[in-house]
């Protein structure tokens, strides 16, 4: 039997720098009915940018990117995927597939009824946030990625990717909070620390988190290795604005920019961008992942 967790609001008491307003999207699952958190600033506004987050992350990853973009005109929306902040999760790290992150994430966004949006994914943000794009393209203007892919499992995903997949599996302690910190390159305080462990208050709630790394497809024949082959032949039509902003000490994700800027017709004639810091580059470099989105919006 898989259980749904919900956090007590005093997991979150001590939160430093998010206080946002709280909205729940009701998502009917196999499991019961499983709560999506998301923020959602600056409602009047008629553009709209999309911060999705990776792993071990939430939406307070992007919290240095919420006011300078409303403060541009644009309606920020920045949801926790199920499993992660203040979203809902499962007890059975078996009950999460990439393409049900798919699926729940493709419902959330179309009843929201999300229009004129500009994609910000990086990590999961962009294997989620990319097929998320494919599937409803109408809605999406155009896309800003950074320190992710779209993997198909036809090449290796390297060393590194394989020691984090062991670790996630094997560390009997799973810091999200320590995680982050050590993807950065300027190190987070306390407080930040603090906030990325936050969602976890004991192992049971950290299913999701180190699930994720068995869903990335890694041979060809995994469940979601076809259905990426079909969004890459989808965004080889893609013409609308598509901007690489990855960051120079990123192993697992170095080069993979490449992928993007050489398949894909958006990307041509755009100011991608190779930036100060490590995989977390929200944290390390917030103003330069702005100034791309102020870009392409």
């Amino acid at each position: 039997m898989v259980d749904i967790l919900k956090n007590s609001p005093s997991d979150f008491s001590n939160l430093k720098n998010w206080d946002y307003e709280e909205n729940f999207y009701n998502l009917e699952t196999e499991y019961g009915e499983l709560r999506i958190h998301y923020i959602d600033e600056g409602k009047e506004n008629d553009k709209t940018v999309f911060l999705l987050h990776g792993e071990p992350d939430w939406g307070y990853i992007y919290r240095k990117f919420v006011n300078p973009l409303v403060e541009s005109g644009l309606r920020v929306v920045v949801p926790d995927l199920p499993g992660f902040g203040k979203s809902d999760k499962l007890s059975d790290r078996n009950a999460y597939t990439y393409e049900k992150y798919v699926m729940w994430m493709n419902s959330w966004l179309n009843d929201l009824d999300l229009k004129n949006v500009t994609l910000f994914g990086q990590d999961w943000g962009g294997l989620i946030g990319l097929r998320m794009v494919v599937d409803n393209n109408e809605r999406f203007n155009s896309i800003v990625v950074s320190n992710t892919g779209l993997p198909t499992g036809d090449f290796s995903p390297g060393e590194d990717f394989e020691n984090w997949k062991k670790y996630a599996q094997t560390v009997e302690n799973f810091h999200a909070g320590g995680i982050v910190k050590g993807g950065t390159v300027k190190g987070l305080d306390q407080d930040a620390i603090d906030g990325y462990n936050a969602p976890f208050p004991d192992e049971s709630y950290k299913e999701a988190a180190r699930q994720f790394p068995m869903l990335v497809p890694v041979t060809p024949d995994n469940p979601s290795s076809q259905p990426n082959r079909d969004a890459w032949e989808i965004l080889k039509q893609w013409e609308k604005p598509f901007l690489c902003i990855f960051s120079d000490e990123d192993n697992i994700f170095r080069g993979v920019d490449k992928a993007f800027t050489k398949n894909i017709p958006g990307c041509n004639n755009q100011e991608h961008k190779i930036i100060k810091g490590g995989h977390f580059i929200q944290e390390d470099n917030p103003e330069d992942c702005v100034k791309a989105i102020l870009s392409i919006v």
